[in-house]
């Protein structure tokens, strides 16, 4: 393989990492369905023991199993909006009917609005849904943007609960409900369109079903079928879900941009690597997200791929390249340079959203 010189690197970053992961972007979707099935499992099993009348620290332990193979479960929502028509059968299916029904977190609040934040001319600036300039603003607001989310499973049951029903009968309703509450986004100033074509009865279809399964299990905790208590362990648990991913959207850029128009390279610095050795990476950063940097570079390739990829690029990128300098050792190390950089350089404060992966 050819060794890429430093100057080189800018003009032929996207065009070498393609040919050196070529063959790497079939999807597997043994693996795929394996993974979903095995955290679906997993997850509400912990959910279940943990609404149950068992021991204390059996519910926690429990709620903790539940937090990870649930949040595990909801990842895969990114790659459903990269993965290629009929790449991996059923998948699209499969996992609303698993995971984004059940947990009121449909895949079209992903999908046609994720594929913007990989657009090269939006990216860091403000026509992006999913990035602000975190590290130029106060630490104050940062803890608002992180504990914000705990309120997004009460949230995702207002919006498909009430709201929805009632924006079917009044129109007025329904735009805003469209443009404003139906996208996992942090950029407030997104308004999105309508959707269209085949999409939109994927839309309705989903928001129907999410509809019936929020007034249904309010109706089973109002009957006293699911009790009160066991009703708030089921938001603490998911709540816990958002949250974690909250931490993990702190930490998947540098957020450094000031919202002017940046290169490929600029792109792919400006997004985060944390591969091994470290091991908890695999649990905050799950299903390739760990490798948000390389995604960014190759979004088009498979969540388990991304290792290899990962591995045949440091192969052949000489250690002063700038690829590596996308790489960092771990969670804690970049929220403190967040941290401490907003610290120093932030001014100006905005509303947190639930974010997108």
């Amino acid at each position: 393989m050819t060794v890429l010189s430093v100057d080189e690197f800018d003009e032929h970053l996207a065009r070498t990492a393609g040919r050196l992961t070529r063959e790497l972007h079939h999807a597997r979707p043994v693996i795929y369905w394996t993974d979903l099935l095995v955290s679906s499992v997993v997850g509400y099993t912990g959910l279940f023991l943990a609404m149950a009348a068992i021991p204390p620290w059996g519910r926690l332990g429990a709620g903790v199993l539940a937090v990870f193979a649930l949040y595990r479960g909801v990842s895969f929502i990114h790659e459903l909006t990269h993965l290629k028509a009929n790449a991996v059968p059923g998948f699209w299916w499969g996992w609303n009917a698993l995971i984004g029904v059940p947990l009121l977190l449909p895949s079209f609040t992903y999908e046609g609005v994720h594929s913007l934040h990989h657009v090269p001319s939006r990216y860091g600036t403000a026509r992006d849904p999913e990035y602000l300039p975190l590290a130029h603003m106060r630490p104050a607001f940062l803890v608002l943007f992180l504990f914000a989310s705990a309120l997004a499973p009460l949230a995702l049951l207002l919006r498909f609960a009430v709201l929805a029903p009632l924006s079917w009968v009044w129109p007025g309703l329904r735009r805003i409900v469209v443009e404003r509450a139906s996208s996992l986004i942090i950029e407030t100033g997104f308004r999105r369109p309508p959707p269209e074509g085949r999409r939109k009865w994927e839309w309705w279809g989903l928001e129907i079903a999410c509809s019936l399964w929020a007034w249904t299990f309010i109706a089973l905790v109002f009957e006293g079928v699911v009790p009160l208590g066991a009703f708030g362990i089921f938001l603490a648990v998911t709540s816990a879900v958002a949250v974690l991913n909250q931490v993990r959207t702190l930490v998947a850029h540098l957020w450094e941009n000031d919202g002017s128009p940046m290169s490929v390279t600029e792109q792919f610095l400006d997004s985060v690597n944390v591969p091994p050795p470290g091991v908890m990476a695999s649990l905050w950063a799950p299903v390739g997200l760990r490798y948000h940097a390389l995604h960014h570079l190759l979004p088009g390739l498979p969540y388990h791929a991304l290792g290899e990829a990962h591995r045949r690029l440091l192969e052949v990128m000489p250690p002063t390249a700038p690829y590596a300098r996308a790489s960092h050792t771990g969670l804690f190390v970049l929220l403190r340079r967040l941290f401490v950089g907003a610290s120093v350089s932030g001014s100006r404060e905005r509303s947190p959203r639930v974010t997108g992966m």
